[in-house]
């Protein structure tokens, strides 16, 4: 099973990816922006506000649940998954990592799982019980570093995946996930180069954009979609 950072087909985290249509007075990470790098400048200007929301609503094994069952699958596929996952426990929200420590494999095999997301669900739900998965209020108090060397302890969990819990779910303000295609693809046309930037070149010119780099992900995503 593999991360889904290069996947540039697949609509990633749209459902907490909302964008706010209007704000009267620029933000903070926008004049930041705009004020250490002329690239960003224009492409502020170009784009409008700077638009993230994230929605807090779900704990880190729910999220890690639902990112699991979007690997390498279209968004209707791994929500009819998850839709048919979380039928099986009635009377919860979401089921707990001791119900699905619990879960037979057939179950899981019913629900739409690969043999590989299953092992890996196992793996989340274990992980969750003994602590390497915080709680909600746990992973409040960890930076945003220990969260991903834990979390990507988790098998089929890799750091881009923990880099969108960081952005969409924590709302964490310094994530800058190189290697997401659309991250370096806003990159390559926002500063006009010819080749794909590699994460490594991303991540050293991001430097200059701290403590705001969430927000230079969210416009080069923008760029990645509008200036082709």
């Amino acid at each position: 099973m593999v991360d889904g950072a290069n996947d540039p087909g697949r609509r990633r985290h749209r459902d907490v990816r909302t964008v706010t249509l209007s704000l009267s007075t620029p933000s903070a990470e926008s004049r930041h922006l705009s004020r250490i790098d002329p690239v960003m400048k224009r492409l502020i200007a170009q784009i409008g506000p700077y638009g993230l929301t994230c929605r807090p609503r779900r704990s880190p094994f729910e999220s890690l649940v639902r990112a699991i069952a979007f690997q390498q699958l279209h968004e209707k596929a791994a929500e009819s998954i998850l839709k048919r996952f979380t039928a099986l426990f009635p009377g919860r929200r979401f089921p707990r990592p001791a119900d699905v420590l619990a879960m037979p494999t057939e179950a899981m095999r019913e629900a739409g799982f690969s043999r590989a997301k299953m092992a890996a669900l196992r793996d989340l739900a274990a992980k969750a019980l003994d602590g390497t998965v915080p709680t909600t209020a746990a992973i409040q108090r960890l930076d945003d570093e220990a969260i991903i060397e834990r979390l990507i302890a988790v098998r089929g969990v890799g750091r881009w995946t923990v880099e969108m819990l960081l952005i969409f779910q924590l709302g964490r303000p310094d994530v800058l996930p190189v290697d997401d295609f659309g991250v370096r693809n806003g990159f390559r046309l926002a500063y006009g180069l010819s080749n794909m930037p590699t994460p490594k070149d991303v991540m050293q010119y991001g430097e200059r954009w701290r403590p705001y780099r969430t927000a230079a992900a969210w416009y080069l995503w923008r760029a990645s979609e509008r200036l082709k």
